[in-house]
């Protein structure tokens, strides 16, 4: 699960919390909920109930947090 840069379309759900706009293809949501977004500092932390395979994010080689 990754954080983008995206425009909402048909498919997506979108949420305002605190200035910040996230949108989540419904498919996904459905699947990953819950899902937490935690600012720290440098990134973004994202925890949800999806199971990472082959250790998550590419640029961070961690599960789940890429910040």
């Amino acid at each position: 699960m990754a954080l983008v840069l995206d425009e909402p379309n048909d498919m997506d759900e979108a949420f305002e919390f605190n200035g910040f706009k996230f949108i989540a293809n419904k498919d996904l949501l459905a699947q990953a909920q819950p899902i937490t977004v935690d600012f720290k500092g440098v990134g973004f932390q994202i925890d949800s109930n999806l199971q990472m395979e082959g250790g998550g994010c590419s640029s961070c080689g961690t599960s789940g947090s890429c910040g």
